[in-house]
Formats: C-alpha cells, structure tokens, sequence
C-alpha cells in the first residue's frame, strides 16, 4: 500500500517501520520538514518525505501521529477541510486526555476521533493504535512467537473497506486487529485509555484491574 504519515515522533517510526518491513510505500509529512527528513532516512526503502498535504495526496491509508494538541495544525497543513482526505482511511491513535490525570479534554459526549472526522470531510476514520505504549511498536519484532503474545488493537469505524486496510496494517506490525464497532463508540475506547493513563501514572498496573475474561465465556 502507499501510505502517508502525518507526524515524526516514537509511533510515526515504530509503525513506520513495521510497515517498510512489510514492502509497503511510506511517504512522512511532518510539521518540521527536517524532522521528516531525517525520519525517511532511518525508515529506508521506498520511503520519502514531502509536505503534509503530498504526504496525504494519492495514499490508501493515512496515519495521523500527532499530539492531540498538534491535531488541527497538522490537518491545517495537510488541507484535509478541502477534502483531501476523503474517501481515505485515517488511522486515528489520538488520546485527548489530561497528562499523568487521564480525563478526557473532549467535551462530554463527544470524542477525539469524531473531531478529526469532523475536520476531515469525507475522510474514512478508524480509531486504532491509542491503547499501546508508542515504543511497543518500535520494539516488538514482526512475526514474534509465543514467547511475545501478540497485542489485541481494538478499532471501530464506520466505512468496512477502512476497517479492513486499517486490520491488515494492524497484522503487518505483529497484532491482532477486534473491531467494537462503528466510529460513534471511539468516545468509549478513548475512555479506556484515560483509565489505563490513570491507573498507570498512579502507581497501579491497568492491566490487574481488568478481569481475565476467556474469549467466548460470556
């Protein structure tokens, strides 16, 4: 696939990476051109850097990996309310929460990734990626064995073609894609991640605070 980046932190590579590995085309457009640059380079393959409205233009999927705060500034640039997006799967791992609080900054009812559909006309947007440490991806080896479990991406959206290139991304970085449901439950899983932020900045493992449940068991 050709896919554009939009951003040039931890998971702009970690997936970016993945993705290389897995023979797909990745073009970076990142607020600092220098910092895309210089992040094209240690991807290699057929990987470039360009503006952010290139790094949109043409692709089958776009990651959006920026900080929530960066969000409107880098759509700005990527021309995304003149549509540049549409019909585009846009990969949203944005988490507008509180730092070390984990409380949502969205208003009550809304969420994250209806914002950003709502900034990107047309666009196809699928939450995806938010759960995970950005650095997991940058560590974990595509095709782990046993010995490292492969980690459940809970997705929702609402075009299936989206659902579907977003799962076979999500597989090419060494996961396991479940999808919840259509986008208007993102607010739920951005929640989720409040409450695994809190937990984790307070000292406690979310993970021991979800019961073990064996798939199919309820």
């Amino acid at each position: 696939m050709r896919i554009g980046i939009l951003g040039t932190g931890t998971l702009a590579e970690g997936l970016g990476r993945g993705w290389v590995q897995a023979g797909h085309e990745l073009v970076i457009g990142g607020r600092s051109r220098a910092r895309a640059d210089a992040l094209a380079e240690r991807l290699g393959g057929p990987t470039r850097a360009a503006t952010p409205r290139e790094a949109v233009t043409g692709r089958d999927a776009v990651l959006l990996a920026v900080l929530w705060s960066g969000v409107d500034d880098v759509l700005g640039s990527a021309g995304a309310a003149d549509g540049t997006l549409a019909g585009v799967p846009l990969i949203d791992p944005s988490n507008a929460v509180e730092h070390g609080v984990g409380v949502l900054l969205t208003e009550h009812g809304t969420s994250a990734a209806g914002q950003i559909a709502a900034a990107a006309p047309g666009a196809h947007v699928v939450k995806a990626f938010h759960l995970h440490p950005a650095d997991q991806w940058a560590r974990r080896p595509v095709g782990a064995g046993e010995e490292s479990p492969a980690p459940t991406v809970t997705i929702c959206g609402d075009d299936a073609t989206a659902l579907r290139v977003v799962s076979d991304l999500i597989r090419d970085v060494g996961g396991v894609p479940a999808v919840l449901g259509p986008l208007d439950r993102a607010r739920q899983l951005e929640e989720v991640a409040g409450f695994v932020i809190g937990l984790a900045f307070a000292g406690f493992d979310p993970a021991s605070a979800i019961p073990h449940v064996p798939a199919g068991a309820v």
